[in-house]
């Protein structure tokens, strides 16, 4: 069963490939989608996220969403050394992960269900477990920036996350917080693989805050590979990126491997 909706201003598709699907399941997982919407969109002046900004919601009344949201905010922006930075003009804005763990938590309803093959793909971040409906790993394309319509890296994946940053799609909606004022320009596209999506998509956000260092930070973190593409079309990818690809040596870039 396979069901796609224009949500959070992207298409979301969720599918299941088990016996026995229960149409009810993925519903759930929409509505849950649907109310993380309300939390968290900055620019619904309803959200909670909204109210918490305009001072309408104190501290000490924030739903237990926004308190573990926050908090995993603040460890990735240890762990990133500030690079991953949900607080700007004294305003919170968790969106750099919200995604990556919202798909996350389907994902794991899912499980908890019975379900063991499926994928959730939000706009391009996508958690996939087990195999597709012929029984093999899930194929899964890297976009080329510059071209939307054509894909230069075809991966393998079961029971892991992806996640792509990049300019080419919003512009320059992610800032470097040490230097807010300059916008990044030297990296097009970087796409992250990890255990899951929440993994993937946090880090993806802030390895691509960091430039052309990014994919030298994604390369000394445990259990991430990574593959960039710069602005002159060059691609540098982790030591371990390449047992993931579908074709080892098809590559559509001039490349540099870490």
């Amino acid at each position: 069963m396979k069901e796609t909706r224009i949500m959070w201003d992207m298409p979301i598709t969720i599918e299941i490939v088990d016996i026995g699907i229960d149409k009810k399941t993925i519903e759930q997982i929409f509505e849950y989608f649907e109310h993380v919407n309300s939390v968290f969109n900055i620019f619904n002046k309803t959200s909670e996220i909204s109210q918490i900004n305009s001072g309408e919601i104190p501290k000490i009344k924030w739903s237990s969403e926004i308190n573990e949201v926050i908090a995993l905010c603040e460890k990735t922006k240890r762990e990133t050394y500030g690079y991953f930075d949900h607080e700007r003009n004294n305003r919170i804005d968790p969106l750099g992960i919200v995604k990556g763990w919202a798909i996350k938590k389907g994902s794991d309803h899912l499980l908890n269900k019975g379900y063991k093959n499926f994928y959730i793909d939000a706009g391009g971040d996508i958690q996939v477990s087990g195999h597709n409906n012929k029984g093999k790993l899930w194929t899964v394309g890297v976009r080329n920036p510059f071209n939307r319509f054509e894909t230069v890296k075809t991966l393998l994946l079961t029971n892991s996350g992806i996640a792509t940053s990049g300019t080419y799609i919003r512009g320059n909606h992610i800032y470097n917080p040490f230097h807010i004022e300059k916008p990044i320009t030297d990296v097009v596209s970087l796409t992250v693989l990890g255990k899951n999506v929440y993994e993937a998509d946090r880090f993806a956000t802030a390895a691509f805050a960091m430039g052309k260092q990014g994919i030298y930070f994604i390369e000394k973190v445990a259990d991430l590979e990574g593959y960039m593409i710069d602005r002159q079309g060059v691609a540098t990818f982790t030591s371990g990126f390449q047992k993931y690809t579908q074709s080892n040596f098809n590559y559509s870039f001039a490349y540099n491997i870490l």
